[in-house]
């Protein structure tokens, strides 16, 4: 059974403090594959609102495309329903450096469920979509048919990596994601444990996600990962 609490007191692993205020969802992203792709700038650049500068790593910029199982996703005080609150995610996320604080900005952001996909996108103001997915112990497949964007991979989970590298870290200790909206710029403060990464061997591999100029079918991924998951505490969405 998690403890809150212990969520809360484990911070040695943040890069900034934690927000103030109470938190205001609760949620676990499970079993999640992490491709992260090396990008040119000038090909992301367009694709991120002009206010949110692109955090770089020894100078280069990543994408990555993140497909997950949300699971007993639910506001402070109340239960989680499964029918909304279980559902599997993908994200094609980039990494902003606003103001010191480290987070994601989502390119695309897809749920498995229409129902889900609604409720998430009227709570969050995240442009969910609806995608049809199937998962199996070691295959992720979703489809986004309006869209043309497809995610087909098998894969075999291997050992804990006990040695992350700074960029093991960068790619995936992020605490907040920023959002861009009709009524401006907003960012939500996250927290959870470190992510505890294993390694992933790939066996198939179909990434058909084309946004803008940037087609991630040409493309190979250039560090991948893959995690259990972790248990996210959020709060209120702040302007910018």
């Amino acid at each position: 059974m998690y403890s809150i609490s212990n969520i809360i007191k484990d911070i040695s692993h943040r890069p900034y403090q934690l927000p103030s205020g109470r938190w205001r969802y609760y949620q676990e992203w499970n079993h999640a594959i992490f491709l992260h792709y090396k990008i040119p700038l000038e090909r992301l650049r367009p694709l991120v609102p002009a206010k949110l500068p692109i955090d770089l790593f020894d100078g280069d910029c990543y994408v990555s495309v993140v497909p997950f199982t949300m699971q007993k996703i639910r506001p402070r005080f109340f239960p989680a329903l499964n029918p909304i609150s279980d559902f599997h995610e993908i994200n094609v996320r980039t990494y902003i450096n606003h103001d010191g604080k480290q987070g994601v900005y989502f390119l695309n952001i897809e749920a498995g469920k229409t129902v889900s996909a609604f409720v998430a996108r009227a709570l969050s103001g995240l442009p969910y979509e609806k995608s049809t997915t199937k998962r199996t112990v070691n295959a992720y497949y979703s489809v986004n048919s309006p869209k043309d964007f497809s995610l087909d991979v098998v894969f075999r989970t291997g050992a804990e990596i006990r040695d992350k590298t700074p960029l093991d870290r960068w790619l995936t200790e992020r605490y907040c994601l920023f959002l861009q909206s009709n009524n401006g710029t907003f960012r939500y403060d996250i927290h959870h444990k470190e992510w505890q990464l294993r390694s992933i061997e790939i066996n198939k591999l179909i990434c058909n996600y084309q946004l803008g100029n940037l087609n991630l079918s040409e493309l190979s991924p250039d560090k991948i990962h893959y995690s259990d998951g972790v248990k996210v505490l959020a709060w209120k969405k702040v302007k910018l």
